[in-house]
């Protein structure tokens, strides 16, 4: 699958360096997160990312749920247990958990298929942000801290009808957001097509820190200076 360039195996445990992550972000999910920038203080790998993987190894279950308990730094081994159990726990070397799995139900290794609903999937979850989130934070009345945004990738809801097609797509529902003091949950709702027709529905959550109010002319200069950083980027990719 399309996915090996992303990671490495070292000593039977995934290892995701820096650049690999860094190009899974931007060149596959378009997310211009500063996060997954190589050289970011903070840097974490994509969940997504992890994601993708697990959906590799594991399949695609009918019904799934994941949850990201850590975030993941560079060159970071990573165990995905050789197991066909329901619940399914990614731990480092030193037993730091990392994401857990729930699974339930029929199970499709069509790789084909696989590859289609990751890739439209992650694509998907990479606008989030600016064109879903922004709206929401604007309806709530409420902003990240824009020199230190703080937006936590916390699950993500999985459940299809059946497999009984080859290629799937992913589109938004209406999202929503709850608000309780200086942080919110954002549920961005999706359902799942396989030629036209809904074989599917899923959603992520999102946690984020709201310590102020909203304030549109900083908000609208953040995201211009990160879509400016994305177009530059991509128009330099397809140069190349």
């Amino acid at each position: 699958m399309f996915l090996k360039e992303f990671y490495n195996i070292h000593e039977g445990s995934v290892c995701i360096d820096a650049e690999q992550a860094s190009m899974f972000a931007k060149e596959v999910a378009h997310d211009f997160n500063p996060l997954h920038d190589v050289d970011a203080k903070r840097f974490c790998v994509p969940g997504d990312l992890l994601f993708s993987i697990a959906l590799e190894k594991y399949g695609l279950s009918q019904n799934m749920h994941f949850i990201f308990t850590g975030m993941v730094g560079y060159d970071i081994l990573l165990n995905f247990p050789d197991t066909d159990a329901e619940q399914i726990v990614v731990n480092d070397n030193h037993g730091k958990t990392y994401l857990q799995v729930e699974r339930s139900a029929d199970i499709s290794r069509n790789t084909a298929l696989i590859e289609s609903f990751i890739r439209d999937y992650v694509a998907f979850s990479g606008q989030n942000f600016p064109y879903v989130l922004v709206p929401l934070l604007a309806e709530e009345n409420v902003m990240f801290n824009l020199n230190r945004p703080l937006v936590i990738y916390e699950s993500m809801t999985l459940s299809f009808d059946h497999f009984d097609f080859q290629q799937a797509s992913v589109e938004m529902l209406k999202p929503k957001m709850e608000v309780n003091g200086k942080r919110a949950t954002a549920f961005l709702h999706f359902e799942i097509k396989a030629d036209g027709i809904v074989v599917g529905t899923g959603f992520k959550k999102l946690a984020i820190s709201v310590p102020s109010d909203y304030e549109a002319g900083p908000m609208q200069k953040f995201v211009d200076e990160y879509l400016d950083r994305k177009n530059e980027y991509l128009g330099n990719l397809k140069v190349i």
